[in-house]
């Protein structure tokens, strides 16, 4: 029996909540299993029974997306956030990435592109459309007055190898097959730079190294 995700929908506008949910129930193995209007109630509602995926838009009244998702995984470090928005400001994006999301959507997007970043995310991968994220990176990697921490970061030859690989979107096993060690060796450096660079994910982590020069592009 294939295994149901549980879903739960965080935007202040009630009619975009509802068709949201209308397609969503169309999908057999998604489920609706409860929604807010932004992101205090949000909180309120959170309980040891936690949904698999929050859709979440970035602003809301009372408490905006990133505050919401950076106090949700303090509490709850697993919930798996995918920011849901219309803005065309990289900040807003790069803001989500930061508190913790795991991938976004824009509002126009289709459903199948919904479906498949939920699908994604359920898994644990990253879903960041690759068109919005080059331009954030670039954008970000253009200005320097947004570089996020004055802090030396020190990075052993191996982890600086490792960086600039994921940096250019290499999984895992390719990274280990270029550098000619185990994927879990890769992995155990990739937590090293999450660590080190105090960054929640890999967007997060590539965004920290463009901008504070730890590689170039």
């Amino acid at each position: 029996m294939e295994k149901v995700i549980t879903i739960f929908i965080v935007d202040d506008h009630t009619i975009f909540r509802d068709g949201l949910k209308t397609l969503l129930s169309q999908i057999n193995d998604f489920k609706i299993v409860g929604e807010a209007k932004n992101g205090l109630e949000f909180l309120n509602s959170l309980n040891e029974d936690l949904p698999d995926i929050i859709l979440i838009d970035i602003s809301m009244p009372e408490m905006d997306g990133p505050e919401a998702v950076t106090k949700a995984l303090i509490k709850y470090p697993g919930l798996k956030f995918i920011t849901l928005s219309s803005y065309s400001d990289h900040m807003y994006y790069y803001n989500m990435i930061k508190s913790g999301a795991r991938g976004f959507v824009q509002k126009n997007a289709d459903s199948k592109e919904l479906e498949d970043a939920i699908r994604k995310v359920h898994a644990g991968e990253n879903y960041f459309p690759q068109d919005i994220l080059r331009n954030l990176i670039f954008k970000l990697g253009n200005n320097p007055n947004d570089s996020i921490s004055d802090n030396a970061i020190k990075l052993s030859k191996r982890e600086i190898e490792v960086l600039h690989l994921i940096c250019q979107g290499n999984t895992n096993s390719e990274i280990a097959e270029k550098l000619f060690i185990s994927p879990k060796t890769v992995d155990n450096h990739r937590t090293s730079l999450l660590s080190k660079t105090n960054t929640r994910n890999t967007a997060h982590l590539v965004m920290f190294a463009i901008q504070n020069k730890l590689i170039e592009i």
